[in-house]
């Protein structure tokens, strides 16, 4: 029975958490405004993609080249993808552009399978949408990558995709399909891919997410892996079986915003 009423606390105390972060004033500091510069499915899941792919580091950093990608883009990310010449391009507009060690060799690759992924592969929702599984994406994510280096490329650029079943926890494509699936109720997140439950989506786990769930004792291991993510996951899971990444806006808020002990 205490248990029971400790883990009722918590879960009144995350839902609190959650509501008071998945606002929009939660978008002003956060790379999720980029995409919100848009209105056109496809313009907000690429720039959406690419500024998931850069989301490490000072979050002004990854704003400010999120907003590089969009002027290069020329404020039309699926126009330019579709008429991406590599030849062209990696020239001009794409050589000065760089955030920590993702750097125009890997935008130029980027961009290049995106248009493949539109062009053959019917989307990125389709992508994620037909590998699925009955409880989870994190298998898709590795299909995704397969999907994704199927075109020829430079092994360098290949450490910016993660696979979870390489026991990584996939954090930035964890916050893509977060922003791409949760519902659009409160104008944080977009609710695009239709096909897609949210029950099956992670928490994007990094030092914030991970230390306050430690802290909170919903997470024991200490490296923040794939299996950490699985731990966390059905933590959550407990408190929202059919929306349990709508915590990540406590833990993060906790951590970045409130330094919470």
């Amino acid at each position: 029975m205490a248990n029971k009423l400790k883990i009722e606390h918590l879960k009144d105390f995350l839902d609190e958490k959650a509501e008071l972060y998945d606002n929009p004033r939660f978008i002003e500091s956060d790379p999720i405004q980029i995409p919100h510069q848009f209105t056109r499915k496809e313009d907000i899941e690429i720039i959406a993609f690419l500024v998931a792919t850069i989301a490490w580091g000072n979050r002004k950093g990854i704003i400010n080249n999120g907003n590089k990608l969009v002027t290069i883009m020329g404020n039309s990310p699926y126009d330019f993808i579709l008429n991406y010449s590599s030849v062209k391009s990696k020239k001009g507009i794409l050589q000065n552009f760089v955030h920590r060690t993702f750097n125009a060799v890997d935008l130029d690759y980027f961009i290049l399978s995106l248009q493949n992924i539109y062009l053959n592969h019917d989307g990125l929702e389709s992508i994620f949408s037909n590998h699925q599984t009955k409880d989870s994406l994190q298998p898709a994510i590795h299909q995704f990558k397969k999907v994704f280096f199927e075109l020829n490329h430079e092994k360098r650029t290949e450490k910016h995709v993660s696979d979870p079943l390489k026991n990584s926890a996939a954090k930035r494509i964890n916050m893509f399909l977060r922003w791409m699936v949760r519902p659009n109720n409160t104008g944080v997140d977009f609710g695009l891919w239709k096909s897609i439950s949210t029950s099956k989506l992670s928490c994007p786990l990094d030092v914030h997410t991970g230390n306050i769930g430690r802290r909170l004792g919903l997470l024991h291991r200490k490296t923040n892996d794939a299996k950490a993510l699985i731990e966390l996951d059905s933590s959550l899971r407990m408190f929202d079986k059919y929306d349990p990444v709508k915590y990540d806006f406590a833990l993060f808020g906790l951590g970045v915003f409130e330094n919470f002990r």
